[in-house]
């Protein structure tokens, strides 16, 4: 017990004193995990929304694929993206592995799932009277998307809000696709895993503590918004 109270003061005073390892870990996976949920927002949000209003052939296949997507392995996922990135695969040419635009890839591909199945649930069960209001409006296509798209905006922060807490905290994507590279590819996630390993058990438990504090505002934030869509 007094080890992990030493390892945790320690691990404070790390953190006060502005470590550059944490620092550079902690802006790298804010930032790689912020870009993947922006652009799976983006494209979620369009495919949710096609899957929710317009039929077509293999549309339940596709929806049951997406929310089974949502609780596929990060490993499973990394050892796709390396097999696509490595020098033998179709997309070696790109040399995105062991980058930190691989790690994009293979968090906006953890990510997608969840936008899309949120999107397209909260569309799906959207009052019916909302369309129809619209469409007696006369107004035109696009207008009506973003009337769609409008009255489930809480639904869709949800969804962007939880993927980026799943993209922030994983850890096969980040190692097997980024390859943690000191000051390159190294994610909180993945460089607690090695400072532990290494015996730098302190600075291990101070990015950890990243992590957690990041997780709770994340939990308080979700909270929030859920709140205001049951109160809505």
């Amino acid at each position: 017990m007094q080890f992990l109270w030493e390892g945790l003061v320690e691990a404070v005073r790390l953190i006060a004193a502005l470590d550059p390892l944490v620092l550079a870990a902690a802006w790298r996976s804010l930032w790689i995990s912020s870009l993947a949920v922006a652009v799976a927002t983006f494209v979620g949000v369009v495919i949710g929304s096609l899957l929710a209003r317009v039929p077509f052939f293999g549309r339940g296949l596709l929806v049951i694929g997406f929310r089974a997507g949502m609780g596929i392995p990060t490993v499973l996922i990394g050892l796709v993206c390396f097999a696509m990135f490595s020098r033998r695969g179709p997309l070696g040419a790109l040399e995105l592995l062991y980058t930190p635009w691989g790690i994009v890839v293979g968090e906006f591909l953890l990510a997608l799932p969840i936008v899309v199945t949120w999107t397209h649930g909260a569309l799906a069960a959207l009052d019916p009277r909302v369309a129809e209001t619209v469409c007696t409006l006369g107004a035109r296509p696009l207008r009506r998307w973003a009337t769609y798209i409008s009255e489930v905006r809480l639904a869709i922060a949800l969804a962007l809000l939880t993927a980026f807490a799943r993209c922030f905290t994983e850890l096969g994507i980040a190692m097997m696709v980024g390859g943690n590279i000191k000051y390159r590819t190294r994610t909180l996630s993945t460089a607690t895993a090695l400072e532990t390993a290494q015996g730098e058990f302190a600075r291990g438990v101070a990015m950890s503590l990243v992590l957690l504090v990041m997780a709770l505002l994340l939990t308080v934030a979700i909270t929030l918004l859920m709140r205001a869509r049951d109160e809505a």
